[in-house]
């Protein structure tokens, strides 16, 4: 049963069948349609294709199937960001009351709009540095506070929240709600991330959320989004995607994480873990301090099982004898050096006594001075009359020359 007009009432409504019947009959009229869009989403499953197609100049998208008999007329390579025209016709499911659009054919006009200007600006920032290595921060070992930018009662908070004090207990954090998608997105971000990173006790910054389709992730390559990121004193781990998913964000952020559990992993050390590890380096630490112990232990009972450290008497004692000889050698070793020394000065002395001028006056010489106190040596140095000094043994005697 099918009606034009609506001809319902309180009193005469319509059988539901009625209604989707005739939503149906509405949408097979339309028939199959050429549309121009930009793929934003593009998967397989079950050997069917399902994706999003996305208009040009607005925000509306519809989704899409590419059922495995009309794949035939899709041409290759098709994937996300392509600006393509395709057949689409919807159809309309009377029992289950839902609406599908299927692709019949569809034709490739080359890269999308959007990804041709997000490419642009990504060329752009990464000429400027914001995406270099050397400008990424280290992220703090076990970071006091953490801060949460994510959206209110999400997925990703309970995720990065719950995996994080699964890892460690007594975690904290500080979390600013935002919009994670849609025009809000952008100013409520750059806002909390401010907020956080005025804040001396936030040591990590993390902005999560659970994924999504490409249009969704667009706030997050924003370019006034990604340069405030990039100004940020704070670590900043993004997580707002998921391994295929490559918003600009993920670029200037000092850590990517490919979802919030990610991000709770790569952040908080794993207590059980470091336990482990502490427990292995103090094994190892007793062990190499008892192998010290055992090889300082043998070398001092080596040293102790020598006879000079045994009995200390008795090389005390052979030291003694030594000095003992020594000091005996030299008392009788300094008697015959004086002893000979006695001897030579005698001998000596004997000598110079027997050359002295007065033995030589005592024997009954004399010496003759001339009155200027010369020594008389020849005849020929006086004459009649000049004085002379007589030296004998025992005095002198004052005389002149005849």
């Amino acid at each position: 049963m099918t009606s034009s007009t609506n001809d319902s009432s309180p009193e005469a409504p319509w059988p539901l069948h009625q209604l989707s019947e005739l939503l149906g009959g509405y949408i097979d009229r339309l028939g199959a349609v050429w549309v121009e869009a930009e793929v934003t989403q593009w998967g397989q499953s079950a050997g069917n294709i399902y994706g999003k197609l996305t208009d040009l100049d607005s925000d509306a998208s519809v989704a899409i199937t590419i059922w495995r008999r009309s794949q035939a007329n899709i041409p290759e390579g098709i994937s996300r960001g392509d600006r393509v025209v395709a057949q689409v016709k919807p159809s309309w499911w009377v029992k289950g009351g839902t609406l599908s659009m299927n692709v019949l054919q569809m034709r490739h006009t080359g890269l999308g709009e959007i990804l041709e200007k997000l490419e642009k600006l990504r060329a752009t920032l990464a000429a400027e540095g914001l995406f270099a290595p050397e400008s990424k921060k280290a992220l703090p070992f076990l970071p006091g506070k953490i801060g949460l930018i994510t959206g209110k009662d999400s997925d990703a908070e309970k995720d990065v929240i719950t995996n994080a004090t699964l890892r460690w207990p007594d975690v904290s954090f500080r979390i600013e709600y935002a919009a994670v998608q849609g025009e809000r997105c952008v100013p409520e971000v750059i806002k909390a991330l401010e907020i956080l990173d005025s804040d001396p006790s936030v040591d990590v910054i993390i902005v999560a959320r659970g994924g999504g389709d490409f249009l969704n992730l667009l706030p997050f390559s924003d370019e006034t989004l990604v340069r405030a990121a990039a100004a940020l004193t704070t670590p900043l781990v993004s997580a707002i995607g998921h391994e295929a998913d490559r918003p600009l964000l993920d670029e200037v952020a000092d850590l990517r994480a490919s979802t919030p559990t990610d991000a709770a992993k790569r952040v908080v050390p794993d207590v059980e873990n470091e336990r482990g590890i502490i427990a292995q380096a103090r094994t190892r630490l007793d062990n190499r301090l008892l192998g010290i112990l055992d090889y300082e232990a043998e070398r001092l009972a080596s040293v102790r099982s020598r006879p000079s450290i045994a009995e200390p008497d008795t090389l005390i004692d052979i030291r003694s004898e030594e000095i003992l000889q020594f000091v005996a050698r030299g008392v009788d070793l300094s008697q015959r050096l004086t002893e000979r020394a006695v001897a030579d000065i005698n001998q000596l002395g004997g000598a110079l006594r027997g050359l002295s001028p007065q033995k030589t006056l005592d024997r009954g010489y004399a010496i003759a001075r001339l009155a200027s106190g010369e020594l008389l040596r020849s005849v020929k140095s006086v004459s009649r009359g000049d004085a002379l000094t007589l030296v004998v043994g025992d005095g002198t005697i004052d005389t002149h020359v005849d």
